[in-house]
């Protein structure tokens, strides 16, 4: 594998020793956070893209983190149950702030971290008062309030989501993986949680990891990773990588 420099963005167009499987194109879709108006707009670029090229099979990967900080996290989730792009396979991924909002809702725990990361803007997309930060009795009234308001089609997506997908040389995860573990033994909490380890690891991953997570101005390049999320709720930078045969390509809104 070629060693790239660290500090190297992905341009537009751009050859990789890892390849899609035969006859198939892939779109990875980094961190979305409540942006339901980039996603749409990714959806639309993504259309536009499969329409111009060959027939191939399609399959979407969204990368996870589609809750919190952006402002429309219910609608979101409501279109992407709409099955938006409509023939083309869909893998969804979990990212570590369904994590966090999962834990809040089975068992009532994160709450105070959940919320220092942006889980107040969940709590408002859902029509739910989010809990006061200091004060431990909000939180079980607010919990019961979100449980309640949340419709079940939403809770059996967050509680169905993967959290790794595999295809061709590719392993995509939201987070990354822990150099030095073969990826069928990976755990979940690092799949969706891990960050310096991976992104400073030299190491062969037995695939090229592409992922979310660690917010970059733009995609980044590594011989053994591709980082996709570009902060998109503050910047409105939302990034897709396409990957087929041995060729990467980036759209962006």
């Amino acid at each position: 594998m070629p060693e790239d420099d660290d500090r190297t963005t992905l341009p537009r167009d751009w050859r990789h020793w890892a390849k899609a499987p035969a006859g198939e194109r892939l779109y990875a879709i980094g961190d979305m956070h409540g942006r339901l108006d980039l996603v749409d707009r990714m959806h639309e670029l993504i259309r536009a893209d499969a329409a111009g090229r060959a027939a191939a099979h399609v399959t979407v990967v969204y990368l996870g983190d589609y809750v919190d900080r952006g402002p429309a996290s219910k609608h979101l989730v409501d279109r992407l149950l709409q099955a938006p792009l409509g023939p083309f396979e869909t893998v969804y991924l979990k990212g570590n702030h369904e994590d966090l909002m999962l834990e809040f809702l089975d068992r009532g725990t994160q709450g105070r971290v959940w919320l220092i990361n942006g889980g107040d803007a969940t709590f408002a997309s859902y029509g739910v008062t989010p809990p006061s930060i200091h004060d431990d009795e909000s939180y079980g009234p607010a919990r019961r309030a979100l449980i309640d308001a949340m419709p079940a089609g939403h809770r059996a997506f967050f509680e169905g989501l993967r959290v790794i997908y595999r295809a061709g040389d590719y392993a995509f995860v939201h987070a990354g993986v822990r150099p030095d573990v073969a990826l069928e033994a990976q755990n979940e909490r690092d799949l969706i949680w891990i960050r310096e380890q991976f992104l400073n690891s030299d190491a062969d991953f037995g695939a090229c990891v592409v992922h979310g997570h660690t917010i970059a101005p733009e995609p980044v390049r590594r011989h053994n990773r591709i980082g996709l999320d570009t902060g998109a709720y503050g910047t409105g930078r939302l990034s897709c990588a396409v990957l087929e045969g041995d060729s990467v390509r980036i759209l962006q809104t």
